[in-house]
């Protein structure tokens, strides 16, 4: 081996002799690295400081992507019409629809390069369920939720169930309970008007059990994008359907307050010059994929299973809390976000200045000519910073005070937006304390509710699930799931271990009804 090697190549062999990664994961990685050899697209010098002082960051997406971040096929489409690409005919009972699925989820890529959205099952699904016995459906998904995991263990890989009760949706929650995988996450759809309360039990009672699944507000959601034309794709993003997101863009709230006067000049000065930097990088991201690319002459976009139209960038935001915090201090006072209710109303404020802002910014490929606002949930590099607007881990309050503290900014988040609340293991005993602490949090105006329960091995990090025993043995064997080193990287810097368990008792939460 020649020892004058370049920077690069020493990276390629670190990839290539390390021990904890398959050669499948080596390939993933070697890929990654040729891509952000190339030089980065131009921009301004203006963008390229906000990104050096860590102000904005472009989530390592590629220095030439040629992919959207987020790709929603439309399944239930590809099912009835077949693929001429794939030489796929429609299909005509529940084995050729999964076994189609799971074909198409292989041609499907995203920043990723698994697909971050399976489908709405139940819907997908329900047609092809004919004379199958309640049996035989349970043992056809139970074999494709094991596939899932084992073909594409990847936990922001995403599928969605509700809000109508059938059969699909109830085996669904019954498989996902029992084998308590990483992958695939589940959202459940929850509407009022269209759901049970003993389905929504069933539902809440899984998040007792493994954690699983997110419960989202279905027509706050179907407000935004059109009944049934939107789904929750990877940590609890929610895009359009048969489109997405062509790039996420994120503004760290906590560093751009570092540099205002005060509260007033951050809202009305700092805010919209960072944010203006943002679609500037957002469109020439989003435009070297739409005209340089070739991505959408692929098979997905001429069999008519997404629409170039329905993509649309993500503007995202974190560091709410410590935003909050530096700006309260700078203006003479000692409140603190999560705790104090004029620390929270500044901080509702900043959401919607920066819904307005969002709203009356165009940009060069999105929906309706607009990008998406977006809480976002962190990395694991994220180090001394807050994901999205949530309270600080370990100061976290009782959770009903913590839903009062975070409701107010769920309005405004489009494009998803999660509070992880980690209810002690004594809910274990009284799982009616879950559901009437979700159903109060949807009454409320949650977006998307979101638990963790202390003593489970499955566990949420910003969105995406990990397990605990496959992070405390990691460093020594590796793990077969690609998002298991993220889960014990972010330990490692974010602190999400340090998440205090708070009892949720049956008679504080209905408070909500």
């Amino acid at each position: 081996m020649s020892k004058h090697l370049t920077e690069l190549q020493e990276r390629f062999y670190q990839i290539i002799n390390n021990p904890t990664l398959s050669p499948k994961q080596k390939n993933q990685w070697l890929a990654l690295e040729a891509e952000a050899s190339l030089p980065y697209m131009d921009i301004s010098d203006d963008i390229e400081q906000a990104m050096k002082d860590g102000v904005i960051c472009d989530m390592f997406e590629g220095h030439a992507p040629f992919k959207p971040r987020y790709v929603l096929p439309d399944y239930a489409k590809f099912l009835s019409q077949g693929s001429e690409y794939l030489e796929l005919s429609p299909a005509e009972n529940l084995d050729d629809a999964l076994n189609m699925l799971n074909i198409i989820y292989h041609h499907v890529p995203s920043v990723t390069n698994i697909p971050v959205y399976v489908g709405q099952l139940d819907d997908v699904l329900m047609p092809y369920v004919g004379e199958l016995s309640d049996e035989e459906i349970y043992q056809k998904i139970r074999r494709f939720w094991i596939m899932l995991d084992r073909t594409l263990p990847d936990a922001f890989m995403h599928a969605n169930i509700g809000p109508a009760d059938n059969i699909i949706c109830r085996t669904i929650l019954r498989v996902d309970a029992e084998l308590k995988q990483i992958a695939p996450n589940l959202t459940f759809m929850y509407d009022p008007a269209v759901t049970s309360d003993d389905l929504l039990r069933q539902a809440t009672s899984n998040i007792v059990e493994c954690s699983k699944p997110h419960i989202a507000n279905y027509p706050m959601h179907a407000a935004a994008y059109g009944d049934k034309r939107f789904g929750i794709v990877s940590c609890y993003n929610s895009l359009p359907l048969a489109g997405g997101s062509n790039t996420l863009v994120r503004m760290n709230l906590k560093h751009a307050a570092e540099k205002a006067e005060s509260a007033e000049d951050f809202l009305n000065a700092v805010l919209p010059t960072y944010s203006k930097l943002m679609v500037e990088l957002m469109d020439v991201r989003s435009s070297f994929l739409h005209e340089s690319s070739n991505y959408f002459k692929h098979f997905l976009a001429t069999e008519g299973l997404i629409e170039e139209g329905r993509f649309a960038p993500m503007f995202g935001i974190y560091g709410m809390a410590e935003a909050v915090n530096i700006l309260m201090e700078k203006d003479g006072q000692s409140l603190k976000y999560g705790h104090d209710i004029a620390a929270n109303e500044l901080g509702h404020a900043i959401s919607a200045k920066l819904a307005e802002i969002v709203e009356a910014s165009p940009v060069k490929y999105g929906l309706n000519g607009k990008a998406v606002l977006h809480s976002q949930g962190g990395i694991s590099i994220d180090k001394d910073v807050t994901p999205g607007v949530r309270i600080p881990y370990g100061t976290e309050p009782d959770p009903v005070t913590y839903v009062h503290a975070t409701a107010g900014h769920h309005k405004y988040y489009t494009s998803g937006i999660s509070d992880i609340l980690t209810i002690d293991e004594t809910v274990k005993s009284n799982p009616e304390a879950m559901f009437n602490l979700c159903k109060g949090a949807i009454n409320k105006g949650y977006r998307e509710f979101t638990a963790n329960v202390a003593s489970n091995d499955l566990v949420r990090v910003t969105g995406y699930m990990i397990k605990l025993s496959d992070i405390a043995k990691y460093d020594d064997e590796g793990s077969r799931k690609n998002t298991t080193w993220l889960g014990a990287e972010a330990a490692c810097n974010t602190g999400i271990l340090d998440r205090a368990p708070r009892v949720v008792s049956f008679e504080t939460t209905p408070v909500y009804k």
